[in-house]
């Protein structure tokens, strides 16, 4: 640690492929006290519906994320110079008992930010992000809700249960978690059940952004469009990894072929810097389906850009 803030550990001081794999080789800290942001895992997969595996993803991350440096030379953005991050460990899912889980990781999340601390969650499967809105509802209202996905997950039930990676946000508007009027979900694309699978959410005030409207494009003009819809209001943005085309991200339960470039993923991302952002996740890693270790790879640069854009808390920053 150089100055006030922790820094990731350098290459130059230990051996990439060497050391405790924390992410980005940051310190390991037991509590969120006098943190401002925090990478947090959350390892589960019993929400799956398909290939199971991302219980094993933040573990993945971490270990793919020694490549990451703490400047980025793209935006100019220096996370480690103005925030005290740590790495926090995995909130301790119950592997055999998901609606326990989804109690332990809303308590874990709530723990979090009752420090004023802004997590940043490793996943884990899609169902996680239902109790962490929930923990970001109680303590600042309904949210905006920027989510990248090729799914919707916004079933009413899955094989007749109302808590599975495929509902979650149907249940966050349904608990007033989501702020309807200022929820976007971009990349969506597949086969479905029904012609009128993504009307329900259309219905509530989400805006929809089929993945055929990204082609060929940059999205840089849609996140303009996006920070507007947003305002100043508190956002929670989640990023599912299947929303990268196969081709890149294979390692991931349930890909659709046709998605996005990674190019579009840090457009996105990027184009959040200004926003309010009280928290975002990287969920859907199956790192068992990737032998190259490119999705979890991809996550670790996904995390660390949106570490990059949280908004400066510093006093004479505001």
């Amino acid at each position: 640690m150089t100055g006030p803030y922790n820094q990731p550990t350098s290459a130059n001081e230990m051996p990439r492929f060497a050391g405790i794999a924390t992410m980005m080789r940051l310190p390991q800290a037991a509590s969120a006290a006098g943190l401002d942001a925090a990478f947090i895992g959350v390892p589960m997969d019993i929400g799956t519906s398909n290939r199971s595996g991302t219980r094993f993803g933040p573990r993945a991350i971490r270990s793919e994320s020694v490549m990451l440096r703490p400047y980025n030379m793209a935006t100019g953005a220096a996370p480690f110079e103005r925030m005290q991050v740590a790495d926090l460990g995995d909130i301790a899912t119950n592997p055999y008992n998901l609606e326990k889980s989804i109690g332990l990781i809303e308590a874990g999340i709530a723990a979090v930010i009752a420090h004023e601390c802004i997590p940043l969650i490793l996943g884990g499967d899609h169902t996680l992000t239902y109790p962490v809105l929930r923990a970001m509802a109680a303590k600042h209202g309904p949210v905006g809700f920027i989510h990248i996905d090729a799914h919707a997950d916004v079933n009413d039930t899955m094989f007749g249960e109302r808590i599975a990676h495929g509902t979650p946000f149907r249940r966050a508007v349904e608990d007033g978690a989501i702020d309807p009027h200022r929820a976007i979900q971009i990349g969506l694309r597949g086969t479905g059940y029904y012609p009128t699978d993504f009307d329900w959410q259309r219905e509530q005030g989400f805006r929809v952004v089929p993945v055929e409207e990204c082609w060929h494009r940059s999205l840089t003009p849609l996140m303009a469009e996006v920070r507007a819809m947003m305002g100043s209001g508190p956002v929670y943005l989640t990023y599912d990894i299947d929303s990268l085309d196969p081709s890149v991200a294979p390692g991931t339960g349930t890909p659709e072929i046709g998605g996005l470039s990674t190019i579009q993923a840090l457009e996105i991302i990027r184009g959040c810097a200004g926003l309010n952002l009280v928290g975002a996740d990287l969920v859907e890693v199956a790192p068992a389906y990737d032998t190259t270790g490119t999705t979890a790879l991809i996550g670790a640069n996904l995390l660390y850009e949106m570490l990059c854009v949280l908004p400066d808390r510093r006093p004479e920053a505001r």
